[in-house]
C-alpha cells in the first residue's frame, strides 16, 4: 500500500510535470532549458547503451529534443515527462540503427541451436557456465557481443536491444514496438538463443577470456 509521504510526493511531481508542460506550451525558452537539464543526462544515457558511438548517442538523443518539441501538442500527459522522453528516445535510436543497416539479414533459425534427434543439442559450448559478469563486463566482450548483436534479424535485434540493453520491460517493449506480451516473450527468447549460438566459438576457443 502506497504511503501518505509517497502519494504527496507522486502528487508533487505530477503538479511540477503539468505545470512545466503548460510552460513548454506556450514556448517559454526557460521552460525548455529546465527540460533539457532534467532529462538530458537520462536520455544520453539510454542512447550510449543503444547506439554504436558517443556521436551516435547525442546526435539521437538531439534528434529526440526535436521530435518531443514537436510533439508537445500531441503529448496527453497520462504519464510523466521523462518516461515520455524516454520513449522517444528509444523510438529516435531505433531509426538511426536502421537506416544505418545496410547489410543483408540472415534468417534467425539459421542461428538457433541445432537439436539431434534425441532432443540433445548438437553444439553448446561449456564454456558458457564459466562465464562470470565481471568477464562480460569487459569491453572487448562488450563489444563482441554488440557485433553479433548486430548480426540478428531486425525484429529480433530490437527486442534484445530494448530488454536486455535498455533495460525496458516487457510490457514497455511490447508498447514502443505495437506488438503483444506474447511476441516480446518468444522474439526474446529466440534472440538470446541465437545470440548465445552466435557467441559459442569465442568462448569455446578462449578468445573471449
Amino acid at each position: 500500500m502506497m504511503s501518505i509521504g509517497t502519494m504527496k510526493q507522486s502528487e508533487a511531481c505530477e503538479t511540477d510535470d503539468a505545470a512545466l508542460l503548460a510552460r513548454l506550451r506556450t514556448g517559454e525558452e526557460r521552460a525548455f532549458d529546465e527540460l533539457t537539464d532534467l532529462a538530458a543526462g537520462r536520455m544520453l544515457a539510454v542512447a550510449r547503451k543503444m547506439m554504436p558511438n558517443e556521436a551516435d548517442a547525442e546526435e539521437a538523443v538531439q534528434d529526440a529534443f526535436l521530435n518531443a518539441f514537436r510533439g508537445l501538442a500531441a503529448f496527453d500527459g497520462r504519464s510523466k515527462l521523462t518516461t515520455w522522453l524516454h520513449q522517444i528516445t528509444v523510438n529516435s535510436c531505433l531509426m538511426k540503427l536502421r537506416s544505418k543497416r545496410r547489410r543483408p539479414e540472415t534468417s534467425i533459425e539459421a542461428m538457433l541451436p541445432a537439436f539431434q534427434s534425441d532432443g540433445h543439442q548438437v553444439r553448446s559450448s561449456e564454456r558458457w557456465a564459466e562465464v562470470d559478469e565481471s568477464t562480460l563486463e569487459r569491453h572487448e566482450i562488450k563489444t563482441l557481443v554488440r557485433a553479433k548483436i548486430e548480426e540478428l534479424p531486425e525484429q529480433y535485434r530490437v527486442i534484445l536491444m530494448l530488454r536486455d540493453v535498455s533495460g525496458l520491460d516487457t510490457e514497455e517493449t511490447a508498447r514502443t514496438l505495437g506488438v503483444t506480451l506474447d511476441t516480446v516473450r518468444t522474439r526474446l527468447h529466440r534472440a538470446r538463443q541465437a545470440l548465445k549460438t552466435l557467441l559459442d566459438p569465442y568462448f569455446e576457443s578462449g578468445r573471449a577470456e
